[in-house]
């Protein structure tokens, strides 16, 4: 079955415009093979949506696609395995940055913050080249190879958050330790279902909107009822006293019907929040 569709001008220049050397990051280890190899790998995949596009799915082979970026077959497979790989020719490198915020996160962020800072990697992706998004969503709900490419995608992001989560768990909430795995899960699941929710209604807005707004007001959702599980911060070596700059300090007191607090200043918002609601709950 073919599945034929114009590509619209403006995504054609998009595509165009996402393989320029000036749009082309480098890799985490800064080499200009690095930034190179991304380079062909964006030719390639632009090719192939445009021959997807206009020619069809089925009907495009990965010799045309080779042939419309001016390179040789073997070429193309030293940069992708099928073609419908190609389609998705940044994940690779947007794992990588995603990756590199959870390293590189303040000790005293909390953790589900943290995942929401890295996914946002993710949308910086889809909305570098709204129109060349728009096409692909297009094309992934039309193919089902591309759609199963990506969801495999998505799934590898699913897991980095799961790994990051679990290794931040709040061990104090739950003694037995049983639902440490389970809620890790369920958090970074949510993240993710949260950041595709917002997506998905961004793509088929056509690319408009005010995406990055509607992401944090997804993220809070998520943030409220998943944040008080998790543990804030790092954990301190076996035995260690934490150091009070890595953590929220609140200190809450009631005088008559007023709630007194007082917080480090580079306490997370959130901590100081649920501090004061304990805190309003005991009374």
């Amino acid at each position: 079955m073919q599945y034929v569709r114009t590509m619209s001008q403006s995504a054609k220049t998009q595509a165009r415009a996402a393989t320029a050397p000036s749009d082309v990051p480098e890799s985490s280890a800064g080499s200009r093979a690095a930034a190179q190899r991304l380079k062909m790998r964006r030719e390639l995949a632009s090719a192939a949506m445009e021959l997807f596009a206009t020619k069809g799915y089925e009907a495009t082979t990965v010799d045309e696609i080779a042939a419309a970026a001016g390179v040789a077959r073997r070429t193309f497979f030293r940069h992708f395995r099928s073609k419908e790989e190609a389609i998705f020719p940044d994940h690779d490198d947007t794992l990588i940055r995603a990756e590199a915020v959870l390293d590189a996160a303040p000790a005293h962020e909390h953790p589900l913050d943290t995942v929401c800072r890295g996914i946002k990697e993710v949308m910086k992706m889809y909305a570098a080249s709204p129109a060349v998004s728009v096409e692909r969503y297009r094309l992934t709900r039309e193919v089902p190879t591309l759609r199963e490419r990506e969801i495999a995608s998505v799934a590898r992001y699913e897991r980095l958050f799961t790994r990051y989560l679990l290794a931040h768990f709040d061990e104090h909430d739950h003694h037995d330790g049983n639902d440490d795995p389970l809620l890790a899960e369920v958090a970074a699941s949510a993240v993710v279902t949260a950041h595709n929710h917002v997506l998905r209604r961004w793509l088929r807005a056509g690319g408009q909107g005010d995406v990055e707004a509607q992401l944090d007001h997804a993220f809070a959702i998520v943030r409220k009822t998943f944040g008080t599980g998790i543990g804030a911060g790092r954990r301190s070596p076996e035995g260690a006293t934490p150091d009070p700059a890595a953590r929220a300090e609140a200190q809450v007191r009631t005088e008559g019907e007023v709630l007194v607090a007082v917080a480090r200043t580079d306490a997370p918002l959130d901590e100081v929040m649920r501090t004061i609601e304990e805190a309003l709950r005991r009374k």
